[in-house]
Parts: structure tokens; C-alpha cells; sequence
């Protein structure tokens, strides 16, 4: 029974390996999103505060413009790498809780046969004493 609760925490013990693996990579893309969010917002800042472009000459007005056309065409390839970045989050939690699930299902596991070990034990050990005293007593009997 020992060899089998060895393996049992061997393979919680790999379990949690794993589960601490995916939360350092969902922290990792969770930094990376925020990045994403805040270059985003910068973006936006930047074509947004670029000013009017009509009050200005023509040729300084085609120049605003293709600047803020530009930045705006920035703006939406990083919207766009941000949601395939969430979707990409979104399959990496699904994974994360899957392997969380079977790490707790495999404690759940290992602790039930920890009872069953400790009670096959204590019924032992009962036994022993019982052994002991019918001995004891038998011994005082002669």
C-alpha cells in the first residue's frame, strides 16, 4: 500500500507542477494584455489629441491625416492581436482549470487512501494490543 501512496503523491506532486506552470504563463499573458491595452489607449490618445487637421494648410492637413489614418490602422491591428491574445487566454485558462481540477481529484484520491492506510494500521495495531492483553491474562490464568 506505501508504494501506491508514493506514486499518488508523485503524481499530485507532477500535478501541481504543472497546474503552477499555467499560472506563471497566465500571468505572462495577462501582462502582455495589459501592454496591449495600454499601448491601445495610447493610440487613441495619439490620434485624438493630433488636433483638427481641417484649420491647418492643405498640405500640413494631408499630412495630419495620413498620420492619424496610419495611427488609427495601428490602433485596430493591435485591437485585433488583442482579442486573438484573449481568446488565446481564454483556452489557456480553460487548460489551467482542467489541470487544477485533476490535481484536486488526485488529492481528494491520495487522502482517501492515507484514511484507508492509517485505518488498516490502527486496526493492526488495536489487534496487537488485543494479542498482548489475551496473553497477559492468559499468563495470569496458570
Amino acid at each position: 500500500m506505501s508504494q501506491k501512496i508514493r506514486n499518488l503523491t508523485t503524481l499530485v506532486a507532477l500535478r501541481n507542477t504543472e497546474v503552477e506552470r499555467l499560472q506563471t504563463e497566465m500571468a505572462e499573458k495577462t501582462n502582455l494584455r495589459d501592454r496591449y491595452q495600454k499601448n491601445l489607449e495610447r493610440l487613441t490618445s495619439l490620434y485624438t489629441n493630433s488636433g483638427a487637421s481641417g484649420n491647418l494648410h492643405p498640405a500640413l492637413a494631408g499630412n495630419c491625416g495620413d498620420y492619424k489614418q496610419a495611427v488609427m490602422a495601428m490602433a485596430d491591428s493591435h485591437r485585433l492581436d488583442l482579442h486573438m491574445h484573449e481568446a488565446d487566454m481564454a483556452v489557456s485558462q480553460q487548460a489551467l482549470n482542467a489541470a487544477w481540477a485533476k490535481r484536486e481529484v488526485m488529492g481528494k484520491v491520495l487522502n482517501k487512501e492515507q484514511k484507508v492506510v492509517s485505518a488498516q494500521q490502527n486496526a493492526k495495531e488495536r489487534k496487537q494490543h488485543d494479542e498482548l492483553a489475551t496473553q497477559l491474562w492468559l499468563r495470569g490464568q496458570k
